[in-house]
């Protein structure tokens, strides 16, 4: 199925009134059918209130906020949507659920008819009643052998012989309700990890050969520049060429305030511009845009499972014939069949198999409306046990953007600001590092902009211009030497003091002579301290700092955030090195960097975690990736991590405890079956709950975003 093809084949409004409307709807063919998914998809639409699914007779009512949106409008949006990744990749076949509610309410009429049945209809009634359950636990038993469906099925078997039918049917009203509610609540947790994925316009408006042209977004290259304007969904990731707005990034960084951006600004696929219109330099486009391997991560965590997981299923799996002896033991010394059935009442498996999962989606979920991608639940598992936390320098402990640090005139004829509006003002037509630092720096500093002829870019060299009529180059030492042929040898010791000190040199040639240098620095992140000092709270026993850069510039970097110990002038090679050693050593490590050297490393250590920043093979071998570019978010995702594990470890001790206690009880006599099957069921939905409640948690002001259909085909963004 197309990614891109439109999810609906015709929208016919049937009754209108203001702020509601009713529309019958048809699904394009092979398109997914989900009630669900319709409703979190029209949801998203702006102004929407709330919708309703009716899949019998397909339709949809809708209310909506009238001084936001109309019903004309709402239609036109919805004919744009395009199915979710994650749904649409599963071909638009819907998972059948296991229990239904249809199931609970036939039992519970069942139940509250059973007393005024006649004697012979008690028996077929009650085996109609039961016969989902018996037949779900005889296909388990074929397939699988002992489960606690099987010894579910056996306590309801036992009422029915024993001609109980009110306790067989209170049993399996209570079972069904139960199954229900456990589904229900573990399905809860997989679409609160799928709501992380948002239906996206399969058109966009890009600028080609001078004229803007409304394309499919699966024919966006690299390298197109892309238009985006109020209401638009941004399609690709790239940097800002032109223009300004403000930008809904709260569904890719959990930021809940609109961003401002201009010229030179990130752009995150997934985000919405909100106002303004906005020129993108396509960056990564189609299934390597971070909306696109979100969506790919999201499926990978619903299968994904961890070592505690596996280990509270296989557990569960052992306790069955456990139960099931005792059930046989306790009638065996009592010859009473009914403190048999109600010791099969209660097992240990639906607490520990669910319990389990639906803590580490939860988490992964919340990490993910807080800026984290986490990859699966083996990755928050691993990191809760990260006892050593490996940085790599640049664009990690540092902020990966360069800051003008120095400016120094070696002409009396032109002040330190003025050297730094020279080079602004032929720099400030060419998006990169260098050129961006320098333009930054001008707009702190007082001076006026150079009237230039036109700019020339050399490539991997510098640029250069006319300044009343002298020629002004700015560039590297090889650009200013070899090229221009200007001496700057009168001024090695001041660029070599400059140099030692780990600064980057721009050089800046007028007239065919050196009048100066800028000296440019990577900026050590304003939280970097903080957040080593809030990992070791969290359990680091030990951070380290990696680095290609000089041995003293990062010994100096070390000090000042606290770290243990820091290696320096490295290759990539040696970074692997260092990681293998300490994993020898005993350490558990996360290993956090953003850089293409970085990747052997990432994937090397117990656990990686990539920059938002990093080059995309980083991202890509990582464990978890950040959203936003702060390091405080491997903080908070390190305690996501640890209070993931600690309600895991609580739930598994309290379905353990609880479900002790209750067998003991019923094998005593203590407890009747249907007492039994309400505890059992109820303790069982109280431990899942618990481990959903971590969801709920959240930053203050966060507000998830409505999203958006792009403007219509008809519509030019402006």
């Amino acid at each position: 199925m197309s990614l891109t093809a439109r999810w609906f084949a015709s929208l016919e409004p049937l009754h209108r009134i203001p702020g509601r409307e009713r529309w019958r709807y048809r699904c394009a063919s092979g398109m997914p059918r989900s009630a669900r998914a319709l409703e979190l998809a029209i949801a998203n639409l702006p102004g929407v209130i709330d919708v309703r699914v009716n899949l019998k007779v397909q339709s949809l009512a809708i209310r909506f906020d009238t001084t936001v949106t109309d019903g004309d409008t709402l239609i036109q949006a919805a004919l744009t949507l395009s199915p979710p990744r994650a749904v649409a990749a599963s071909g638009g076949r819907q998972a059948e659920p296991h229990a239904a509610p249809s199931g609970v309410v036939l039992s519970l009429v069942t139940l509250l008819g059973t007393q005024y049945l006649p004697p012979g209809a008690k028996l077929p009634v009650a085996l109609a009643a039961a016969g989902p359950l018996l037949g779900h636990a005889f296909r388990d038993f074929a397939d699988n052998g002992l489960s606690s469906h099987v010894l579910e099925a056996l306590a309801v078997s036992i009422s029915i012989a024993r001609k109980d039918f009110l306790a067989a049917n209170t049993t399996t009203f209570m079972l069904s309700l139960g199954e229900y509610m456990e589904e229900s609540i573990a399905r809860r947790s997989d679409e609160l990890l799928k709501r992380l994925l948002q239906p996206v316009s399969d058109e966009v408006w890009v600028e080609r050969d001078g004229e803007e042209r409304l394309v499919p977004v699966a024919e966006v290259v690299v390298g197109d520049i892309v238009i985006v304007a109020t209401g638009t969904i941004v399609p690709v990731d790239g940097t800002v060429l032109g223009g300004s707005g403000s930008v809904n990034e709260a569904a890719m960084t959990g930021e809940s305030l609109p961003v401002a951006k201009v010229r030179g600004d990130t752009m995150l696929s997934g985000t919405l511009v909100e106002e303004g219109r906005l020129r993108l330099y396509a960056e990564q486009v189609g299934p390597r845009t971070a909306a696109a391997r979100i969506a790919d991560y999201v499926e990978q965590s619903l299968t994904a499972k961890s070592a505690a997981q596996l280990d509270a299923s296989r557990l569960a799996d052992r306790l069955v014939p456990a139960v099931l002896g005792l059930a046989g033991g306790a009638f065996l010394l009592t010859g009473d069949w009914q403190r048999a059935a109600a010791v099969l009442q209660a097992d240990y498996s639906c607490a520990l198999k669910l319990a389990t999962p639906v803590a580490f989606k939860s988490a992964m979920f919340r990490a993910g409306r807080d800026g984290v991608l986490v990859k699966g639940a083996a990755a928050l598992e691993k990191l809760a046990a990260a006892d050593t936390f490996v940085f790599d320098k640049t664009g990690t402990l540092t902020a990966g953007m360069l800051e003008v640090t120095d400016s120094v005139p070696f002409d009396a004829e032109f002040s330190t600001d003025d050297l730094i509006w020279l080079a602004a003002s032929v720099e400030e037509h060419y998006f990169h590092p260098l050129a961006m630092a320098v333009v930054e720096a001008a707009k702190h500093t007082s001076g006026e902009h150079f009237a230039h002829k036109e700019v020339e870019f050399i490539v991997a060299h510098g640029v250069a211009s006319v300044i009343k009529g002298k020629r002004i180059v700015v560039g590297s030492r090889h650009f200013i030497e070899e090229d221009e042929h200007i001496d700057v040898s009168p001024y090695e010791d001041a660029l070599a003091a400059l140099y030692l000190a780990g600064k980057m040199l721009l050089y800046i040639g007028y007239g065919g002579r050196l009048i100066g240098v800028l000296a440019l620095k990577d900026k050590v992140r304003e939280n970097g301290a903080a957040t080593i000092a809030r990992l070791r709270t969290l359990g680091a026993r030990r951070i380290v700092m990696l680095t290609g850069d000089h041995a003293d510039r990062a010994t100096e970097l070390a000090a000042e955030l606290g770290l243990d110990a820091c290696h320096a002038e490295l290759l990539p090679e040696d970074k692997v090195d260092i990681v293998k050693a300490l994993a020898a050593d005993g350490a558990r490590i996360a290993f956090i960097g953003d850089g293409i050297n970085d990747a052997p490393a990432l994937a090397g250590a117990h656990v990686g975690i990539a920059m938002q920043k990093g080059a995309d093979i980083a991202r890509l071998s990582a464990d978890i990736a950040l959203l936003e570019d702060d390091i405080a978010r491997v903080a908070d995702i390190k305690a996501l991590a640890n209070a993931t594990m600690r309600r895991i470890d609580a739930n598994y001790r309290l379905a353990v405890g609880l479900n002790s206690t209750i067998l003991g009880a019923a094998a005593f006599g203590l407890l009747r079956p249907i007492a039994t099957a309400a505890l059992h069921n109820g303790s069982t939905i109280a431990i899942l709950l618990n481990a959903l409640r971590g969801t709920q948690q959240d930053r203050p002001g966060r507000d998830r975003r409505k999203s958006t259909s792009s403007s219509p085909a008809s519509d030019r963004p402006d």
